[in-house]
């Protein structure tokens, strides 16, 4: 799988509590990156009716600024080396005078795959990593090397996606030499499509990227493959055949040991729901995670009894003991492909190329489980993975997860202000739903020491100097709602004597400012992007001295636009100023388009002004 994402870190703020970065680049400018050329990219298939095949490939890179020698010098290509063989046929360096500096054999290394190497069942994967000498600007890398694909991954079928990356490409070209009866089904974007040349019982089909500009990746923006160039072929007619190809390949067997596993975890519990949950949340927390993706690590899931006895696994090896764990307690449920990434549409042709991971459905329970994110508690999924197209292997059926799921949180705030404009905080934050064992298991992961330092960071980042600590709940709690308190004191919040502004801060730890500010990101948008429904409380008290008068508050403020529906009231009584913000926004979509973006934007300003808002107060 991957990490979390910025946006799954938004609860706790740590990143960028309150920080508006507008980036300048114009979203349709010209992103090509110009600092590397692929002259050359031919990429030539030769299909066996079995499904194996020989993969020759031919690339030519010239460097064009010094920039790109640091993360082109080494080339890595990766392998399986228990379906397939690969041979670097030839590999120079071409100065830039025509001499040809050879990469010698101490120059290739084969490794095994950083994941795989840390678990002995994936020791199958290597790179084959070559290092080119001499490497200066003006001089070409050319690579050509070929792979024999022995063992299939589906028995007489084959498939192959291809995206370009945002590198400058002159020449790039894909063909596939099949039998012809055969017959390659694709989806195409961005590439032109030779006829198919027919000749002794076979049948080539060409492709070849055609130029473009390439508009700059936006913040929280779909993969490239859902608007940009693509290539996706495919001899499968359709995802229900892809489907059963996968399930036929993935079968569990459920062992007497997993039947009592199963049954002893299940004990106390009368419901399906809840004995899905509680085994899905032992193989979360029991069975470590190691990630070798679908297709480039197989399709085959080790032996459920294997994964339970070495626990570990990686994704399919955690949906096939828990398949088996849950059939031993009769519950049936099916494996489900999808795209852990930012990807949101699926190819035309059946393709791993996108359906790079896999995560359980309960069909009975209308239910989705990942035991592989382990920070993200039985009942919730990881955000990207929410309204994501899946493929069901055991039915064919394609279906879409929640776009959506219970969340909330309640933030109450106290800045008690000395005379010299210093002030003791407290800042409670409740969370219910998803965020709450996310929470817990980042904070968990933290030292003691280093949960207290986090305090002074969040602070800087509001312009404040100051220090405190941060007191949790239980962290070895399993409840759905999680609270953390910030505790401290800030030396600068007010300048006085003043007149001056006091900002009005209703939460430290990220909450609606920081919702509010990350839609800033961007001008304009040309792309889809992820915009998640949410609900956050805030209320603020702010406690001034009596020789410090309170001159002026912020008027009250509503909104209720394109999705948002956003309050926020401030209240003088007295020497405190209560203040008071409400945040929705709901959206029955994970996604929103450029137009949605452009129909936000008054309700962004409005909010964005709010939160800038301040309080004005004079020493006496």
């Amino acid at each position: 799988m991957q990490s979390l994402p910025f946006s799954a870190l938004r609860l706790l703020g740590v990143l960028a509590v309150m920080v508006c970065v507008l980036l300048t680049t114009p979203a349709r400018a010209d992103y090509t990156d110009l600092s590397l050329t692929h002259e050359k990219n031919i990429q030539s298939y030769v299909v066996n009716p079995d499904g194996s095949f020989v993969l020759d490939v031919e690339r030519v890179m010239r460097i064009n600024e010094e920039r790109a020698i640091t993360s082109n010098a080494q080339r890595s290509v990766t392998y399986n080396r228990t379906l397939e063989t690969l041979d670097i046929v030839e590999a120079y360096t071409l100065k830039s005078d025509g001499r040809k500096v050879v990469v010698t054999p101490d120059r290739i290394k084969e490794q095994q795959e950083l994941e795989s190497a840390q678990a002995p069942m994936f020791q199958d994967s290597r790179v084959k990593v070559v290092i080119f000498p001499e490497l200066q600007v003006g001089d070409r890398m050319v690579l050509r090397y070929q792979r024999h694909r022995n063992t299939p991954l589906f028995a007489g079928q084959f498939e192959d996606l291809f995206s370009p990356d945002f590198y400058q490409n002159e020449q790039v070209r894909l063909s596939y030499d099949m039998p012809t009866e055969m017959k390659l089904y694709a989806d195409s974007r961005g590439f032109k499509a030779s006829a198919p040349a027919n000749a002794n019982g076979r049948t080539v089909y060409r492709w070849d990227l055609e130029q473009t500009k390439k508009n700059r990746v936006e913040d929280g923006s779909v993969a490239y493959t859902d608007y940009g160039q693509l290539l996706a072929v495919s001899t499968f007619t359709d995802y229900k055949q892809f489907a059963q190809a996968y399930a036929a390949r993935a079968q569990v067997e459920v062992t007497p040991a997993m039947t009592q596993l199963a049954k002893e975890l299940t004990t106390n519990l009368d419901n399906p729901r809840s004995k899905a949950l509680v085994l899905s949340d032992w193989v979360r927390k029991n069975i470590r995670y190691v990630a070798v993706y679908v297709g480039a690590g197989g399709v085959v899931p080790h032996s459920a009894q294997a994964v339970l006895d070495n626990r570990y696994g990686d994704c399919k090896d955690h949906v096939a003991l828990l398949e088996a764990l849950l059939k031993a307690v009769a519950i049936e449920s099916s494996p489900a492909l999808i795209n852990a990434d930012n990807a949101y549409v699926l190819p035309k042709v059946p393709t791993l190329g996108v359906l790079n991971h896999v995560i359980t459905y309960v069909p009975s329970l209308d239910l989705y489980l990942d035991s592989t994110a382990t920070p993200i508690a039985a009942g919730y999924l990881p955000l990207p993975e929410l309204g994501k197209p899946v493929l069901l292997t055991q039915t064919g059926e394609r279906k879409q997860t929640p776009s959506r799921q219970p969340g909330k949180v309640d933030t109450t705030m106290v800045f008690k202000v000395n005379t010299k404009g210093a002030a003791d905080f407290t800042n409670d934050s409740t969370i219910d739903g998803w965020g709450a064992e996310l929470n817990r298991f980042m904070l968990k992961a933290m030292q003691p020491a280093d949960r207290n330092q986090l305090v002074q960071q969040v602070l800087s980042m509001f312009g404040q100097s100051g220090s405190g600590v941060i007191e949790t709940d239980a962290l070895d709690s399993t409840a759905n709602t999680f609270k953390f308190t910030l505790k401290g004191h800030t030396s600068n919040l007010v300048n006085l004597p003043g007149p001056t502004g006091v900002p009005t801060l209703s939460s430290l730890a990220g909450g609606i400012g920081q919702s509010v500010f990350s839609l800033m990101a961007e001008k304009e948008r040309t792309q889809n992007f992820s915009c998640l429904s949410s609900e956050i409380s805030e209320v603020a008290r702010l406690e001034f001295p009596a020789k410090v008068k309170i001159l002026a508050v912020p008027k009250a403020v509503s909104v209720k636009q394109a999705g948002f529906d956003y309050r926020s009231t401030y209240v003088k009584k007295a020497n405190t100023v209560l203040i008071t913000r409400q945040y929705v926004f709901s959206k029955p979509e994970i996604l929103c388009s450029p137009e949605d973006f452009a129909a936000m934007q008054p309700a962004i300003e409005d909010m964005v002004n709010d939160l800038k808002s301040q309080v004005i107060v004079q020493t006496l």
